[in-house]
């Protein structure tokens, strides 16, 4: 990997936009998400609803210009600490990119703008079988006391 590029994604930018459908598709294809494409209906209205949603920020991961990874992040509050989180929603790294130190420049990135925009934490989650597990332990990402699980209930 010669050159990474981390940057916010401008969704005026075809590149961004194409970048973002890519690598959130290849996520979606992943043993890690769906283990299927995006579904097809996602895929056609993703971008504008990412762009229309209060709160989206999406970091790119652009390695010699090719588009490698994504953070696609959406403020949120602490209302015990009165201040606003960046959740990380997505993180991706495309398969060929893996182990290159791209997830890590994009939480670095994440949580740089959090420290920009006052946020009081940045917080994520991850399937206890996710192997970037030991990543975010490495940057600092805790359970915390208590444990505390991420729970869901699907909505037809």
């Amino acid at each position: 990997m010669k050159e990474l590029t981390i940057t916010e994604a401008d969704f005026s930018n075809k590149d961004h936009t194409d970048a973002i459908l890519q690598i959130t598709d290849a996520y979606a294809r992943d043993s890690m998400g769906l283990g299927k494409p995006l579904p097809e209906e996602s895929r056609n209205k993703l971008i504008e609803e990412l762009k229309n949603f209060p709160g989206t920020i999406c970091f790119l991961a652009f390695s010699n210009g090719k588009a490698a990874g994504v953070a696609n992040c959406f403020y949120t509050f602490s209302t015990f600490k009165a201040a606003k989180v960046i959740n990380v929603h997505d993180l991706a790294v495309m398969p060929e990119f893996r182990s290159l130190g791209i997830g890590q420049a994009l939480l670095g990135a994440v949580e740089k703008k959090a420290l920009e925009t006052n946020c009081c934490k940045v917080t994520l989650e991850v399937r206890e079988d996710n192997r970037a597990r030991g990543l975010y332990e490495r940057v600092g990402f805790s359970y915390g006391e208590p444990t505390m699980y991420f729970m869901t209930k699907e909505l037809s």
